[in-house]
């Protein structure tokens, strides 16, 4: 293998495998001597590879975690394969993945091959995931269109569906895409009406991006503070549940025995270090989502727990709890 940059991606998916490789069965793969071995080791260090070396007769190589991730060589099935596990993740606002799924697949799937491309979309048109109580489910290929133009920067177009049925076509300057766990919601700024806007992406389709480059507005507040001050005017009821666990209160006021998505909503325990003994944490919060997937998502906490209100909520979880009774014969 006579061309260097081809030999060096070579060499660099060998290493990637997690094992010691000897100098002489990298020469043997890459049909050079080890004295060129040894040459492509010192320059995939200068490019920040970390490739640590072992003495002895045979000596070995290895790739090791460095101060930074350098980039990775991936094969046809491993693109595959991480190329659908990140339109599954994306696709449903999984919490604690977000915005870094979102960012990692548009990378990916700018650079994947045709053939590749192709083999994920079948894969994904093959599989049926569990959608949401409220049926909001997003196309991973919408999310990425959107994540592209917000990093571009780059205008967009596409066609929306407001709350109320309406279907619109809208020209926005992305600003950022947001995550509150259960829906993703895109910060643009409208051309036509001139203003900043939220649109909850589940209600996008046809994304495309216009080759219009421009330089960002700034946004009058923080992107998840703004997407939060439009779903509390849009629909979005107050919710305010009893857990009954013991927790530790850490210093920040979070009850860590409790799901991450309700640890920053938690009021009245004292911060601290010790364990709250009356075992009751009171949680209240907004919420945009339907009473009955709400509630369904409290059962999941794996904690008792009571509802306050609203009214639906606590309908939600009389009814819950009666289908739950009956289908277990109790």
């Amino acid at each position: 293998m006579t061309d260097t940059p081809a030999r060096l991606l070579s060499l660099l998916s060998l290493l990637q495998t997690p094992r010691e490789w000897p100098g002489s069965e990298l020469a043997e793969r890459l049909r050079v001597s080890a004295r060129t071995i040894r040459r492509d080791i010192d320059r995939l260090r200068e490019l920040g590879y970390p490739v640590e070396a072992t003495l002895g007769a045979e000596g070995g190589y290895r790739l090791v975690a460095g101060a930074a991730m350098p980039p990775l060589v991936l094969d046809d099935e491993e693109a595959v394969a991480i190329a659908v596990g990140l339109r599954a993740g994306a696709g449903h606002a999984i919490e604690g993945v977000e915005e870094a799924s979102v960012r990692a697949l548009a990378k990916l799937e700018q650079v994947l091959p045709g053939r590749l491309r192709r083999r994920v979309g079948a894969l994904q048109s093959a599989t049926v995931a569990v959608a949401r109580g409220d049926g909001a489910r997003v196309d991973p290929r919408t999310l990425t269109a959107i994540a592209s133009a917000v990093a571009g920067p780059e205008r967009l177009r596409f066609a929306y569906l407001a709350r109320d049925g309406a279907a619109s076509r809208r020209l926005v300057e992305p600003y950022r895409l947001v995550s509150t766990g259960s829906r993703w919601y895109l910060v643009a700024y409208d051309m036509e009406r001139g203003d900043w806007r939220t649109f909850r992406v589940d209600r996008v389709s046809e994304p495309c991006a216009t080759g219009v480059r421009f330089v960002k507005r700034e946004l009058p507040m923080d992107a998840v503070e703004f997407v939060r001050r439009g779903l509390r005017g849009g629909g979005t009821y107050l919710v305010d549940v009893t857990f009954t666990v013991t927790v530790t209160v850490t210093g920040d006021g979070r009850a860590d025995a409790l799901p991450g998505w309700l640890r920053e909503r938690v009021v009245g325990a004292e911060p601290g270090s010790g364990v709250v003994e009356s075992g009751e944490v009171r949680v209240r919060f907004e919420s945009a989502d339907s009473p009955e997937w709400l509630v369904a998502r409290l059962a999941l906490a794996g904690v008792p727990f009571s509802v306050h209100g609203p009214e639906a909520l606590v309908e939600a979880a009389r009814v819950l709890g009666a289908r739950l009774t009956e289908a277990s014969g109790a």
